[in-house]
């Protein structure tokens, strides 16, 4: 080798990235000291390959036409032209590469140059980078998914406050009711879908949050959704969402109140009055807990406990083909009866003390006494509509007493004579609470 020559090997030794001359019939002419780190051969055993046994054998049956065809017409490759490459070393691992291509045709056997250069390093920067993003972007979608559910979950409370949805205790100790809180101490820990069935203003919503309260769902939430409020066109939206122009005036994505309720209870009251449509759709969220957005197609899917309540006759509804027999039977996994107030009358009493001291206050009213003929006539009314009818003729009747005494005459037409309620001539609060602690105390045989 002359000089000139003896200087150019050296200059290719000293490079970077491997130096292959490969001649057209796939023989390797040269090879540079780089070229043997890179592919553990030495420059020996290259020069006595061809250049298909430094490819991936998965690449190699159409390599040699691909090399045909750079020979007949060839032209300058600079490298980072993103082609998916892999080279093969010796121990037969492979590893990405990018390749230079370029022709020499003052040689007497023209060859075509091929610099190499081994990019697993970058390779891996590049797929640690991907992941990272990947890692960023689900990050940022939890957050938004999070963002958006903490966002309709205030709008759905702002709703309760607004409409006036406070929780009250449940009061009462009579034989009725205890049964009821047997059944709630039962099915609470599991679950179970239950059915909550009674007369309106009986206190099924707060059946309900007793039995969400003593579940292991507690620390998520309880949404409650009436179906006899909502007009037929939008039941489905507020219970599966929707998303944006899938309806007029559907502005913009909305979570139904499944998605609100993961993790927690969903209590659907009214269920009597689900249109049948809407009652197959739900039926498929009880059996796989699956359903889709109004307009999506997109399957999503809630962990959600069931919760039902109907002042309804349901089996005449499936009877008479306007509810789902198959929906019924699943619903009716845990009926509780709730009493209506005319059959728990002891509890009476309790619950008119009770709304009085939660009332007086903000009507600026302070009753101390209850005439005895007034409680009397209070607890020998009927009360079609049960508890909620009592509370509000309680209210009323805090704004027609002014003094100390509460009136209540015209507010109550009792068709009946009363029974007496105690020998006094009328009842104050401690007397109230004197008669239901020695309640309490006959029932359980004055064991505490």
């Amino acid at each position: 080798m002359d000089e000139a020559g003896t200087y150019r090997a050296g200059l290719l030794d000293s490079l970077p990235d491997a130096i292959l001359l490969v001649r057209k019939d796939g023989t390797i002419a040269y090879a540079n000291s780089t070229a043997e780190k890179l592919f553990g051969y030495s420059v020996e055993e290259l020069l006595r390959l061809d250049l298909e046994m430094l490819v991936p054998e998965r690449f190699r049956a159409g390599h040699s036409s691909l090399r045909a065809e750079y020979s007949a017409k060839p032209d300058t490759r600079p490298m980072g032209l993103g082609l998916d490459l892999y080279a093969l070393r010796k121990d037969g691992n492979e590893f990405p590469v990018d390749i230079s291509l370029s022709y020499n045709h003052e040689t007497t056997d023209p060859v075509a140059v091929a610099a190499i250069r081994d990019i697993s390093a970058r390779r891996k920067v590049e797929e640690e980078l991907h992941e990272a993003r990947k890692t960023l972007e689900n990050a940022y979608a939890e957050i938004s998914e999070l963002k958006d559910r903490l966002q309709a979950e205030a709008a759905y409370l702002r709703e309760e406050i607004e409409t006036g949805h406070l929780l009250r205790e449940i009061v009462g100790s009579s034989t009725g009711l205890a049964g009821v809180f047997h059944l709630v101490d039962q099915v609470a820990p599991t679950n179970a879908t239950v059915l909550l069935l009674g007369e309106t203003g009986t206190g099924k919503e707060l059946i309900a949050r007793a039995i969400h309260d003593s579940s292991l769902r507690r620390e998520h939430p309880l949404i409650k959704v009436n179906c006899a409020a909502l007009p037929d066109t939008l039941i489905e939206s507020e219970l599966f969402g929707h998303e944006k122009g899938s309806f007029t005036g559907a502005a913009g994505r909305r979570k139904g109140r499944f998605e609100l309720a993961d993790g927690g209870t969903i209590f659907l009251d009214e269920i009597g009055d689900l249109p049948q449509e809407t009652q197959a759709k739900l039926l498929r969220v009880l059996q796989s807990g699956e359903f889709e957005r109004l307009g999506s197609e997109k399957t999503l899917t809630a962990n959600v406990r069931v919760i039902t309540a109907t002042n309804r006759n349901l089996e005449a509804a499936v009877a008479a083909g306007s509810f789902r027999p198959d929906l019924y039977y699943r619903l009716k996994v845990f009926p509780i009866e709730v009493p209506p107030l005319r059959d728990r009358k002891e509890d009476i009493p309790l619950l008119v003390w009770h709304f009085i001291t939660t009332r007086q206050a903000t009507l600026g009213r302070r009753v101390e006494t209850i005439p005895r003929h007034a409680m009397e006539r209070l607890v020998a009314y009927d009360w079609p509509g049960n508890v909620r009818e009592l509370e509000h003729v309680i209210e009323r009747a805090l704004i027609l007493s002014p003094s100390s005494t509460l009136r209540v005459e015209e507010l109550v037409s009792v068709p009946r004579a009363a029974a007496p309620l105690h020998a006094g001539g009328s009842q104050q609060m401690v007397d109230a609470e004197r008669a239901h602690i020695l309640r309490v105390l006959r029932d359980c045989g004055w064991k505490v």
